[in-house]
């Protein structure tokens, strides 16, 4: 009897698997180039917040950031420390502003270019078919929503 007549077929191709394995290849290679800035992914993500949305709360940066407001204050506080944002906080429990530093400006702008050297390398001429094809479909996707 012949073994390969009863193997399985391949497994379904599920698009959540195929995002989330991808993604933490992203993730990984985007830290390890974020990493000589001293910062993450994680961390970018907030400044990005930060920057794009003047006057921002921290109840707002929470929820952008799908995190506590309790994390988002320890995270402010940290980027304050490094001199990247301001907390125009006038007391406990008011409403409070945050702001991107010139330095923490400085900071994206180094991400950026960071970030473009990670999305050439995976999905630029060089790269994988398949990941050119999933950056160019990204792209396009995200590019459509402006006109709707």
């Amino acid at each position: 009897m012949s073994t390969e007549s009863s193997r399985p077929g391949p497994p379904d191709i599920s698009p959540s698997i195929l995002v989330l394995t991808l993604a933490r290849r992203v993730e990984s290679e985007l830290n390890a180039a974020l990493a000589p800035l001293d910062l993450t992914v994680s961390r970018l993500a907030l400044l990005g917040h930060i920057a794009a949305v003047p006057g921002l709360s921290f109840s707002e940066l929470a929820r952008m950031s799908a995190i506590t407001v309790q994390s988002a204050h320890g995270a402010v506080k940290t980027l304050t420390a490094k001199g990247l944002v301001r907390d125009h906080t006038a007391r406990s429990g008011s409403a409070s502003t945050i702001e991107v530093t010139p330095e923490g400006a400085r900071l994206l702008d180094a991400a950026k270019e960071a970030t473009a050297t990670v999305d050439a390398h995976l999905f630029g001429p060089e790269a994988d078919k398949v990941h050119q094809r999933v950056g160019t479909v990204l792209r396009d996707a995200f590019a459509s929503t402006d006109d709707d």
